[in-house]
């Protein structure tokens, strides 16, 4: 199953906790992941915007894999750790770097009472603003891929509102001498990182259900992705497909449809 991680916070110990930044991780069936952290704007309105936005709002920006595994025995103790894992986000892309090479960030996963549909991360890493390596605290809040998406109101199969539809995910990816880009749509969101030398783009789109159409929540740069056959074609993609976007050519390296209660449909 993929997963859509909305942060709720960031803490720096022994610092307060705060979110500066609108970030989201999506995340594929098969561990592929475009993480997006939006700097908000001066008195912390939404971000959001058909415009494009300055480079300097970009927080940061990574693609790559992931993986999980339990908390080992013995690790730690105490009922809160019930149901820990370890986990590890190899980078592919990142803004802040292009040489990627044996980057990989790992950190401990603690679901939160009551439902399990909060996490609490912790882990250490180079805090951006002193430069020195600190521990660290994210909250995050799991939200459920959407299946009831489509232009104009319709979904998959059926007519307009039609329920119990599968979630569509595609993931698209480009590989190019010195062009790498990840693109991942995952139920009601769509995100993607471009990457060519210093040039970076990313692009974050979400399926507004109020008026039946999707909107463009953040885009840097003028880089173009495959949003426009995701959107419209991603429920008949397949893997292999290749498809063009401003003269660089993606492929499709995972279609799948998950059923609503978050679990990949395999019929």
């Amino acid at each position: 199953m993929g997963d859509i991680s909305i942060r709720e916070y960031i803490r720096w110990l022994p610092d307060a906790a705060s979110e500066p930044t609108s970030t989201i991780v999506l995340t594929s069936p098969g561990r592929r992941f475009v993480d997006l952290r939006i700097l908000k704007p001066p008195g912390g309105q939404q971000v959001q915007g058909t415009e494009p936005l300055p480079l300097s709002r970009l927080d940061w920006a990574i693609a790559g894999t992931s993986e999980s595994w339990p908390l080992e025995a013995g690790a730690s103790t105490g009922s809160a750790n019930e149901g820990a894992s370890r986990a590890q986000w190899r980078h592919w892309i990142d803004s802040r770097t292009a040489d990627t090479r044996g980057l990989v960030d790992e950190g401990v996963n603690y679901p939160q009472p009551p439902d399990g549909a909060k996490t609490l991360e912790k882990g250490r890493m180079v805090n951006p603003v002193t430069g020195v390596e600190t521990e660290y605290e994210e909250l995050w809040r799991s939200e459920p891929a959407a299946a009831n998406v489509w232009p104009f109101g319709y979904g998959v199969s059926g007519g307009p509102g039609a329920e119990g539809l599968d979630a569509v995910c595609v993931v698209l990816e480009l590989r190019d001498e010195g062009d790498r880009g990840l693109f991942v749509r995952l139920g009601q969101y769509c995100q993607a990182l471009v990457r060519n030398g210093g040039e970076v783009g990313v692009e974050r789109l979400k399926w507004n259900a109020g008026v039946g159409t999707w909107v463009t929540e953040v885009r840097i740069g003028e880089m173009k992705t495959p949003a426009d056959f995701a959107i419209y074609a991603g429920h008949e993609a397949a893997v292999g497909d290749r498809v063009e976007a401003g003269g660089d050519v993606w492929t499709v390296v995972e279609a799948e449809l998950i059923v609503p209660d978050g679990h990949l449909d395999t019929t």
